[in-house]
């Protein structure tokens, strides 16, 4: 059985019980097409427990108060972050989703799980939403729909990546070539490794302005 550093059982129970319901429709939209996120409601598209593991662990290990996340789903990245945050004496989960459908089933799992009190799910276009995440940020998890390019992925890392502590974290779940050309340029004050979980996994720190 695979150790977690996070030891809450209600909030495990909960993300046990996500992983159990995860599903994937047939037309995988993660191909990168152009589709309507709001006719795969009902899909929780999220990241794996081992990412959440480490999402929980590079939190506590910074002492994150506030973190912030595109896109939020149902609310599996979200749990881990927000039990982290609590864990550090207290702060924020700063969150986007679009889809209405995703919105009530994050906040009922957070609910389920004790931790709503530690997260804000924000409604809307994140490149929208998450223009003012109200001074610095510790976390950010990148993992939003796919799509043509410029991706969703890059558009929003241009923006929040200056919100971002010196010593703070980027996580990034699918790889988006121009996430990957933004985030491993210099210029932009990170260095990031790929990380074999979830089929590649981009963890950036901030090291410069």
């Amino acid at each position: 059985m695979t150790h977690s550093p996070l030891r809450d059982p209600l909030v495990n129970a909960v993300i046990a019980k996500l992983v159990a319901a995860q599903q994937y429709p047939a037309d995988d939209p993660r191909s990168g097409l152009e589709r309507d996120p709001h006719e795969y409601g009902e899909y929780g598209f999220s990241i794996s427990p081992e990412q959440g593991d480490l999402i929980y662990l590079l939190c506590r290990g910074i002492r994150a108060t506030r973190t912030v996340e595109f896109a939020t789903s149902v609310g599996m990245s979200t749990l881990y972050a927000a039990a982290a945050v609590r864990d550090n004496g207290g702060g924020t989960v700063i969150g986007a989703e679009l889809v209405p459908a995703k919105i009530a089933a994050a906040r009922h799992n957070l609910a389920e799980a004790g931790l709503a009190d530690y997260a804000e799910i924000r409604e809307g276009d994140a490149r929208v939403t998450l223009r003012d995440l109200g001074g610095e940020v510790d976390f950010a998890l990148i993992d939003g729909w796919l799509g043509a390019e410029p991706s969703l992925a890059r558009e929003v890392i241009e923006f929040v990546a200056p919100r971002i502590r010196i010593g703070g974290y980027v996580m990034n779940d699918n790889a988006e070539p121009d996430f990957l050309d933004y985030i491993r340029d210099p210029a932009n004050g990170f260095v990031s490794v790929s990380l074999p979980l979830h089929g590649g996994t981009e963890l950036c720190v901030k090291v410069g302005p």
